[in-house]
C-alpha cells in the first residue's frame, strides 16, 4: 500500500530563492509544452504525447539555459502533468461532462514539482532533504519515514511555506481485533452520533472564526489594489483560512483514528454532499463540516487497520424506527423518534446510527435482512 509522508520545510534565504526559480521554470515549461500541443493540433491535427515532448528537453535546455538548474526527471514530470491534464480533458469529452481545455499557469499558479524517484535528486537524512540544484533543507521531522520511498514532491503554499510530501509503500499492521461495530451518524447539531449512543459536538470551525474572518476581509477590500498593503492584507485572509483548514483536518483526523482504534466495523452513510450543499440554508454548514473528508480518512485508516468500513445508502435511516421498521416522515427541525407503532422514543440521531449499522451487518451478510436492531444492541 502507499502512504504519505507530509513534512514542514524551514529553507534559508538561498535555498528558497532557488526553490522559488525551479517553481517558476517548470511553470514556464508547462505553459510551452500545453502551447506546443495546442499549436500541434492547430496546424496539423496532430496529438502530441509525452514521449513526443520529453524527447525536446535537451534542445530546450541548449535555447534556455535556465532550464539546466532544474533536476532533469522533474522537467519530465512536467511533461507528465500535461499529459495527464490532456488525458482528464479528453475523458470528460467522451463522459459528456464539462470539459474544461487544461489552462495556462500564471505566476503564483504553479505551486509544486516532483521528483519521481527518491533518491534520484532527492533524499532525507538526519533532520534534513538533500535536493539536487538546491542543496540541504531543514527539515520539521516529527515522524521517521515508513516503509520504502517511493516520490518526493515540494510543495509551495500560498503563504509562502514550503512542504516536503514523501509517498511511502508500507506494509500495514493490522490492529488487534475488537469485535465490535458501531453505525455512525453525522450531522450539523452533533457531527457524529454512534449507534451506542454516544455522540460528539460539531466544533464549527467556520462559524468560530466568522469574526475574524469577516473583519479580515473588510480590510482587503478597502485596500487599494496593487499596493503592497493590499498584499498584506491579502496574506492575512490567506492565514484565517489556512487556520480553519488546518483545525478541521486535525479533527477529522483524530475524530476517525479514536473511532477505527476501538471498532473493528464501522458504517457510515455514503453522503452525496455535492447535492446537499444546493439547499443555500445549510450548504456552509455542511461544508463546514467536511463530512466527505472525515469518511475519506475513516476508509483509509480502517483499511490499514485491517478494519472493516462500509459505506451504506442513507434513504429512510432517519424516519425508519431501528427497533421495528416502521417509517415515520420527520421534517429537520423534529429531533426525537417516537415511533407510533412500537412506542420507542430516542434521539433522532441516534435512532438512524442504529438504522445505519443495521445496514452495515446486513450488507457484510452479518444479520438477516428482515431483523431489526434495537438501540443499544
Amino acid at each position: 500500500m502507499l502512504k504519505t509522508m507530509k513534512y514542514r520545510l524551514r529553507p534559508t534565504k538561498k535555498p528558497a530563492h532557488l526553490l522559488e526559480s525551479q517553481i517558476e521554470e517548470c511553470r514556464t515549461l508547462y505553459n510551452h509544452f500545453l502551447e506546443a500541443r495546442k499549436r500541434a493540433w492547430e496546424e496539423r491535427q496532430e496529438s502530441l504525447t509525452y514521449h513526443q515532448q520529453a524527447v525536446t528537453l535537451p534542445a530546450l535546455k541548449q535555447r534556455c539555459p535556465a532550464l539546466a538548474h532544474v533536476h532533469s526527471q522533474v522537467l519530465q514530470h512536467v511533461a507528465v502533468r500535461v499529459d495527464r491534464a490532456f488525458q482528464a480533458f479528453f475523458r470528460r469529452c467522451k463522459a459528456k461532462e464539462t470539459p474544461g481545455f487544461p489552462r495556462w499557469r500564471g505566476p503564483g499558479r504553479y505551486d509544486s514539482f516532483t521528483f519521481p524517484q527518491y533518491g534520484n535528486g532527492c533524499q532525507m537524512a538526519h533532520g534534513l532533504l538533500k535536493l539536487s540544484k538546491v542543496g540541504a533543507v531543514r527539515v520539521v521531522h516529527h515522524r521517521p519515514l515508513e516503509g520504502l520511498p517511493k516520490t518526493c514532491t515540494i510543495r509551495r503554499s500560498s503563504l509562502r511555506k514550503w512542504y516536503v510530501t514523501i509517498v511511502c509503500e508500507f506494509d500495514p499492521q493490522a490492529l488487534p481485533a475488537t469485535g465490535e461495530a458501531v453505525g455512525i451518524d453525522v450531522g450539523l447539531l452533533n457531527f457524529a452520533t454512534l449507534s451506542t449512543g454516544e455522540s460528539t459536538p460539531c466544533p464549527k470551525f467556520l462559524r468560530r472564526d466568522e469574526k475574524d474572518l469577516k473583519r479580515t476581509q473588510r480590510q482587503l477590500s478597502a485596500a487599494t489594489r496593487g499596493t503592497p498593503e493590499r498584499r498584506t492584507r491579502r496574506a492575512i485572509v490567506r492565514r484565517v483560512h489556512e487556520r480553519i483548514a488546518n483545525r478541521r483536518t486535525n479533527f477529522a483526523h483524530q475524530e476517525s483514528r479514536r473511532l477505527v482504534n476501538r471498532f473493528g466495523v464501522l458504517a457510515v452513510e455514503d453522503w452525496a454532499v455535492h447535492r446537499m450543499v444546493h439547499n443555500h440554508s445549510l450548504a456552509k454548514s455542511i461544508q463546514d463540516a467536511a463530512w466527505s473528508q472525515f469518511a475519506t480518512f475513516l476508509a483509509y485508516k480502517a483499511v490499514w487497520a485491517g478494519r472493516r468500513c462500509v459505506a451504506v445508502t442513507p434513504a429512510y435511516t432517519s424516519q425508519d424506527c431501528s427497533r421495528c421498521g416502521h417509517r415515520q416522515k420527520k421534517t429537520l427541525a423534529e429531533r426525537v423518534h417516537a415511533c407510533a407503532c412500537c412506542g420507542l422514543t430516542l434521539d433522532r440521531d441516534h435512532n438512524a446510527a442504529c438504522n445505519i449499522l443495521r445496514l452495515g451487518l446486513q450488507s457484510l451478510g452479518r444479520v438477516p435482512r428482515s431483523s431489526g436492531l434495537q438501540a443499544g444492541e
